[in-house]
């Protein structure tokens, strides 16, 4: 509203202000996702109560209520979904797809409806990471192939990968957000870089290499953590997991937890390490 940008520009401390009101009440909804099922059904029934609201067809409701705990597949937050779906010439059909024909296609429950078009909405793969580009490591290694053989993508803290140093990414993986805004994350990686090639500097080396042991330890931490999650014990499979339900889209925690990691590089991770090929 006008009046309260008014109020910002005067005193721009409300703004400030705001904006840590805003952010907290988002990272406090991470509980909702990590196991806390008191917060999750606290959520679920505003969601409920929501849809009640909005969606005036009983039928229609039903469609609509998920049969999966809520957060377990990405949550929708939009203003025109509901309105949308109860158009006039909006039909809801949740059945799959049995057949295409030239003039439309057929469901599984055997009803034929007449299409001039059909729009695929397939998705894309979030899970795997990486899959039309060829990235070579130390003696030869090859990225995309050894995270196929671990069962889909994985780093330490979604930023470095044993065997190819000075090697980062931003949004790696296991550091997407199902509660908050993700660039809080690639603020704290972007520190992390920095303090990394700052130790570079200090230290007088080319480059620094993760250990595997560090890599593998943070791994089976991070999936066992993901394992108490409502993303993987929500009674879903989402986008989120590879075809093998392995999650490595995902970060188990908040965005303050994993600044407080960042911070600084984890320097006995790391082990100097003479050139190789990579």
């Amino acid at each position: 509203p006008a009046a309260r940008r008014r109020l910002f520009r005067r005193w721009p401390i409300l703004q400030r202000l705001a904006r840590w009101r805003l952010y907290w009440q988002l990272e406090i909804g991470v509980l909702s996702f990590l196991g806390y099922d008191w917060v999750n059904r606290a959520a679920a029934r505003m969601a409920r109560r929501h849809l009640e609201t909005a969606v005036a067809d009983p039928a229609l409701r039903r469609a609509l209520t998920p049969d999966y705990q809520i957060g377990c597949k990405r949550i929708l937050v939009s203003d025109d979904y509901y309105p949308a779906l109860q158009q006039p010439h909006v039909e809801l059909v949740t059945a799959g797809i049995r057949a295409v024909r030239p003039d439309g296609l057929v469901t599984a429950d055997g009803a034929f409806r007449a299409a001039d078009a059909l729009v695929f909405g397939t998705g894309f793969v979030a899970a795997q990471l990486l899959l039309d580009m060829r990235i070579e490591g130390r003696n030869g290694r090859e990225l995309l192939a050894e995270w196929q053989a671990a069962g889909g993508p994985e780093a330490y803290l979604g930023l470095s990968v044993s065997g190819y140093p000075n090697l980062f990414f931003l949004l790696g993986p296991n550091t997407g957000l199902g509660h908050n805004s993700v660039v809080l994350m690639i603020e704290s990686q972007i520190s992390y870089v920095m303090d990394y090639l700052d130790t570079l500097a200090r230290e007088g080396v080319p480059f620094l290499d993760l250990r595997p042991e560090a890599q593998a330890a943070f791994n089976a931490d991070l999936q066992a953590r993901l394992a108490r999650t409502v993303w993987q014990s929500g009674g879903c499979r989402s986008w989120y997991q590879t075809t093998a339900g392995k999650n490595t889209t995902l970060w188990p925690g908040s965005t303050a937890g994993y600044r407080l990691k960042t911070r600084r590089i984890h320097r006995q991770a790391y082990a100097p390490a003479a050139p190789g090929t990579g």
